[in-house]
């Protein structure tokens, strides 16, 4: 298996030079140890043989602790053991690891083994209108949800208003009833977009840009938020309020008053799933109020052009 060598800073004997471009590196200086260029991990993967590996080293759990060689060659369909021996070296390096006493995951080795067999790749699902918990925040309609094309929805029947829409893999259809499907694609979706909102990309950890951005072509969405991942051009648009699901002193104020964030569908406030608690206070530079309302109380944040909280007025609760 060919691979782009970018290991800059390394000798002709394997020792680290710790210079880059003739200039002295800091040891936290990231390095690209080997590159496999796109169309050859399609090659890599596109055997039989292969994918019979990745998959017994599953079994027998090489995500845990090294497997030998002659417990996985008694695992998969090779003519011998040197045609065996010839399919795993080219998973050796960049899908799985060689050690001293057999063969693990790496990290790459364990995402394709994930996608393949959890059928992230393979599957194909729908299911159609089911009751959803919560309210249309745009007529005050039921609300259903449906899985069509690898995306779960869930909107009013009535107006036909969107509250949420994201890709979401067929597996987490398998062995859930609807109310538990629901419940893992709520924490499925936030924690996407909060890792988006500390500038971490859900898809590559690559670093992530966020954008408040001025949206008049779209029905009920004046502001959104765009997260654009600089390494692997992953973008992802959102309301303002999604920006807050996180935020301490909002999760604070709602706690106070016995509503727990982390556990109710956040489709269920109209904060977080349209503009109606948004408004902007000024254009250049672009920067908005939400106005949150709990258990008869308000609170104001307001959020700069980074997607950034730079104000907070939440009232104190009365305990009397």
């Amino acid at each position: 298996m060919s691979q782009f060598d970018r290991s800059a800073g390394v000798a002709a004997d394997g020792e680290r030079t710790d210079r880059i471009d003739g200039a002295e590196a800091s040891a936290a200086t990231p390095r690209t140890e080997s590159r496999i260029p796109p169309a050859e991990v399609f090659s890599v993967l596109g055997n039989e043989t292969r994918v019979e590996v990745l998959h017994a080293l599953l079994d027998l759990g090489g995500d845990e602790s090294p497997v030998s060689f002659t417990d996985l060659f008694e695992r998969v369909d090779a003519t011998d053991s040197a045609n065996f021996s010839y399919h795993l070296d080219q998973l050796t390096g960049h899908f799985v690891r060689r050690r001293d006493d057999g063969y693990e995951f790496r990290a790459p080795g364990r995402k394709v083994v994930s996608a393949i067999f959890t059928g992230t790749l393979t599957e194909r699902a729908q299911l159609g209108f089911f009751p959803a918990e919560g309210s249309c925040h745009a007529c005050g309609g039921d609300l259903h949800a449906w899985y069509v094309d690898d995306t779960l929805s869930v909107g009013c029947a009535d107006c036909g208003a969107i509250q949420v829409s994201y890709p979401f893999p067929a597996g987490a259809l398998d062995g859930r009833s609807t109310d538990d499907l629901l419940d893992a694609f709520g924490h499925y979706v936030r924690h996407h977009y909060c890792l988006a909102a500390d500038g971490v990309c859900p898809e590559c950890t690559g670093t992530v840009e966020t954008d408040l951005v001025r949206t008049p072509d779209e029905e009920d969405q004046e502001v959104a938020v765009e997260h654009a991942c600089r390494r692997c051009s992953y973008d992802l648009r959102s309301t303002v309020g999604l920006l807050l699901l996180d935020d301490a002193d909002v999760l604070r104020f709602h706690a106070d008053r016995g509503v727990d964030l982390s556990s109710v569908p956040f489709w269920t406030f109209d904060w977080c799933v349209s503009d109606a608690a948004t408004t902007v206070v000024s254009e250049e530079p672009l920067r908005v109020r939400l106005t949150i309302s709990c258990a008869g109380d308000e609170m104001r944040v307001g959020v700069d052009e980074t997607g950034t909280v730079v104000e907070t007025d939440a009232p104190e609760l009365d305990t009397r």
